[in-house]
């Protein structure tokens, strides 16, 4: 991994920085140096040079890390130090990781961590429809319009909602399984229908279960979790290969529910 030649936003990326996005916003600041040269957008880093963010040297990382971990609410999903309940200072794992998509700081449950940027562009696809569920309490009884109406579609943000799967847990309470990231989804779908949000919980990503994770607590997935996940993301890929012959551009990433 070490000998090859990478650009600088995937070097950085995978090095746990930031996202390849927060990569090139820093090369644009000026804070990215390679061997002691401000980096432009698209410069390559070559086996032995030297790479430093606001001085301090940069290494990538060979050791993949992913965290299930239990985002308490009042998190905030950002490694920006600048904000005081920021995740990153609320974990302190001893290596840089950064979360992989985000749950709005109203609302709790599985945030995976990762310190593989490519990792996590893969689960943020939205063409590449990955699951995630979520347990949903709001103000009034859950009524079968209401079910039927949200697994339709509801109008949010210019747009329609992709069709999801929605269940009746208790009076007040539904599971709603998503593809598809829209920023704060279920609490507008939810406003529109008349509803509101009382608690949110995203239960699953994929094939990773928040389960006994308790509150504020993490862990390091399993082998078979990895072996199950790697699975799923290589069958989107070949069926994304087979559907369109070549891979589109990401044009969309989960903004937190």
């Amino acid at each position: 991994m070490g000998q090859e030649i990478v650009r600088i936003n995937k070097f950085l990326s995978e090095a746990g920085i930031c996202s390849r996005r927060g990569a090139d916003r820093l090369v644009e600041e000026g804070r990215v140096l390679i061997d002691g040269k401000n980096a432009v957008l698209g410069d390559q880093v070559l086996p032995g040079q030297k790479v430093t963010v606001d001085g301090k040297a940069i290494h990538r990382e060979n050791d993949k890390v992913l965290l299930a971990f239990h985002k308490p609410r009042g998190i905030v999903c950002t490694a920006e130090k600048r904000e005081k309940n920021n995740v990153i200072d609320y974990i302190k794992y001893p290596k840089r990781i950064y979360p992989v998509g985000r749950l709005d700081k109203d609302s709790e449950g599985l945030l995976l961590m990762t310190n593989d940027g490519n990792l996590g562009n893969e689960i943020l696809k939205a063409r590449n429809y990955h699951e995630k569920e979520y347990e949903v309490t709001v103000n009034r009884p859950v009524t079968e319009e209401f079910l039927r109406k949200m697994a339709e579609g509801v109008p949010i943000l210019d747009t329609v909602t992709r069709k999801c799967v929605v269940e009746k847990l208790e009076k007040r309470k539904f599971r709603i399984i998503l593809t598809q990231g829209l920023n704060r989804q279920i609490r507008r779908m939810c406003e529109y229908l008349g509803y509101r949000v009382i608690r949110l919980v995203r239960v699953r990503i994929m094939n990773i279960e928040l389960k006994d994770i308790p509150v504020g607590k993490y862990r390091e997935i399993t082998h078979q979790e990895w072996v199950e996940l790697e699975s799923e993301l290589d069958h989107r890929h070949t069926a994304k290969e087979n559907e369109d012959g070549v891979f589109e551009k990401n044009r969309g990433i989960e903004k937190g529910n």
